[in-house]
């Protein structure tokens, strides 16, 4: 029988836990499920006890909680890590952020893709349930809208929530598997990307592997989203300079940025009253100032603020 570890990380949320929790009970699998989960808050720990007392209260799989003791999303996902191999049996692990929970088919979606394409990593689609009030210029924006893809091999993945890895894959790559320098800007998950492309890993893409995800009233506004760009193009270029260091793709990077900052303000003007298009250019604007930021060595910490309970 395949053995599959599910790996959580999580921090302050446990409501949201605990309905992945419940969720995780409703797959429909003939594989056996441990289910790791990493408490990356080491003070309050509410996620590691929700584990704890739902273990006590005879939950369907077993359940093996962790502290990650260390602040930062890329060291709670390495805390996942080792302690997911650490499950000698375990051919795959899976990773669910806190805040996404899976359809019963979930898994089952994964494997099927999995032996059909014969990935080392992939990813399933994740259906965004936006808070009522959400603006129609956020659809399409980073954090706000639906990331789905079709089921086929693809060139590089999307982010690190609903993930499926091969154990081989995860072995085949040295500690610590996410870069702690990302601990508090994300990008943790591209970089770990970028690292397994290098190694000649193969990637696919599991559409009907699906997860869910709210996304709370705060991350609507136009303050936020513009945030989340700005922090996207910091990350974007970080991790460009960390894998892509040749003069020319230098070159053709920074002209690039020059571009979109010029023109940017110029649509900006002219698309003002096309509120999609208007807030589109705002966004590129922002991104393109978050990889100027990074060029500068400054970073921006979005994971220092929690969102949804």
């Amino acid at each position: 029988m395949l053995e599959v570890v599910v790996a959580i990380p999580t921090f302050r949320r446990p409501r949201s836990l605990a309905r992945l929790l419940e969720a995780i009970e409703r797959i429909e699998t003939e594989a056996h499920i441990v289910v790791v989960v990493a408490d990356n808050d080491a003070e309050c720990h509410e996620g590691h006890d929700l584990c704890l007392e739902r273990r006590t209260q005879g939950y369907r799989w077993p359940l093996d909680p962790v502290i990650a003791p260390e602040r930062g999303i890329a060291q709670a996902r390495n805390v996942l890590v080792a302690r997911a191999l650490s499950h000698r049996n375990a051919d795959f692990v899976a990773m669910l952020d806190d805040d996404e929970w899976p359809s019963p088919q979930w898994l089952d979606e994964f494997l099927r893709v999995q032996r059909q394409t014969g990935g080392d990593a992939l990813q399933g689609s994740i259906l965004f349930d936006v808070a009522s009030g959400a603006r129609s210029w956020a659809a399409g924006f980073d954090g706000v809208s639906s990331i789905r893809r079709p089921t086929a091999p693809v060139a590089m993945l999307e982010g690190a929530g609903n993930l499926l890895l091969t154990r081989a894959c995860l072995e085949s790559l040295e500690a610590p598997w996410f870069d702690p320098a990302f601990g508090l800007t994300g990008g943790e998950d591209r970089d770990f990307f970028e690292r397994l492309a290098k190694a000649g890993k193969r990637f696919a893409w599991a559409d009907e592997a699906t997860a869910y995800t709210v996304v709370p009233a705060a991350r609507t506004s136009l303050k936020w989203t513009l945030a989340r760009a700005y922090r996207i193009g910091n990350c974007d270029m970080r991790i460009f300079l960390k894998h892509r260091p040749g003069r020319f793709a230098r070159a053709k990077e920074y002209a690039k940025i020059v571009l979109a900052l010029l023109l940017s303000p110029v649509l900006l003007v002219i698309l003002a009253a096309v509120p999609n298009r208007a807030a589109d250019a705002l966004r590129r604007f922002s991104r393109n100032l978050g990889k100027v930021a990074a060029l500068l060595g400054r970073h921006y910490n979005e994971y220092a603020v929690t969102h949804g309970e």
